[in-house]
C-alpha cells in the first residue's frame, strides 16, 4: 500500500504540480535511453499535462517552448499514440495525455539511394529518429483542403508519424514517377519495394499546366 501511494505521489502529473519540468525529466529518464518499449506497458491513466507539440514540431510546456533538445528527445522516447487517437507520455507506472496539433515528429532531412524497385528513401526526424520508408514505415499523402497543398507523413514507430517538412517534401516529389496502380496512372514514389501514390497523374498535369 505504501509503495502504491509512493508511486502515485511520484507520477508525472503530481510531479508537475510540485516540481515542474525537472520532475518530468526525472520520471521520463527512468524509462531508459532511446525509444522505450511503451507498447508493452499498460499503466493507469494519470491525467493530462499542459504539454503540446505544435505543427512545426516545437514542444511547449505550460505555454513556454522547451528549448533544450535533450529534453525533447527524452520525452519523445516515451511517446505513444493509442487507439483512441490521443498521444501520451508513458512509463511503466503511469500514462499522461499531451496535445499534438498535427504529427509528433517532423521529417527534416531525407536521403535517396538506389533506383527502381531497389530505391530506398531514408528520413531523419527533428528528434533524431532515422527510418527507411517501406514495410513497417509507410508513407501517406494527405490533401490539405485549406491550401490546396499536400502533406506527406511517414510512420516512425507504433502509431507515431512524422510530417515531412515542406523543403523535404519538394525534394521527395522530385523522385516521383508515373506508375500504373489498379488500372490508373498515378504519380508515386518507391521505397524498399513499396509504391506510395501521391496523386493521379492527370491531377499533377493540371497543376503543372
Amino acid at each position: 500500500m505504501t509503495e502504491h501511494i509512493d508511486l502515485r505521489e511520484q507520477s508525472l502529473t503530481v510531479a508537475t504540480e510540485a516540481r515542474g519540468l525537472e520532475a518530468l525529466v526525472s520520471r521520463a529518464a527512468r524509462a531508459g535511453k532511446g525509444p522505450a518499449p511503451v507498447e508493452r506497458w499498460n499503466p493507469a491513466f494519470c491525467g493530462d499535462l499542459d504539454m503540446e507539440i505544435r505543427q512545426d514540431g516545437t514542444w511547449f510546456y505550460l505555454g513556454t517552448p522547451i528549448g533544450r533538445m535533450p529534453l525533447v528527445q527524452l520525452f519523445s522516447s516515451v511517446l505513444r499514440k493509442d487507439e483512441d487517437g490521443r498521444t501520451y507520455l508513458v512509463t511503466p507506472v503511469e500514462r499522461v495525455g499531451i496535445r499534438v496539433v498535427d504529427a509528433p515528429f517532423i521529417a527534416v532531412e531525407m536521403d535517396v539511394s538506389g533506383s527502381g524497385n531497389g530505391q530506398i528513401i531514408t528520413f531523419r526526424t527533428n528528434v533524431g529518429d532515422v527510418v527507411e520508408a517501406g514495410p513497417g514505415h509507410p508513407l501517406r499523402f494527405v490533401d490539405e483542403d485549406a491550401t490546396g497543398g499536400l502533406k506527406p507523413y511517414v510512420l516512425v514507430r507504433g502509431r507515431l508519424e512524422a510530417l515531412v517538412a515542406r523543403p523535404v517534401m519538394y525534394e521527395l516529389v522530385e523522385h516521383g514517377e508515373e506508375i500504373e496502380i489498379g488500372g490508373r496512372t498515378m504519380f508515386a514514389v518507391r521505397s524498399k519495394g513499396e509504391v506510395y501514390p501521391i496523386m493521379p497523374a492527370e491531377k499533377l498535369n493540371r497543376l503543372s499546366a
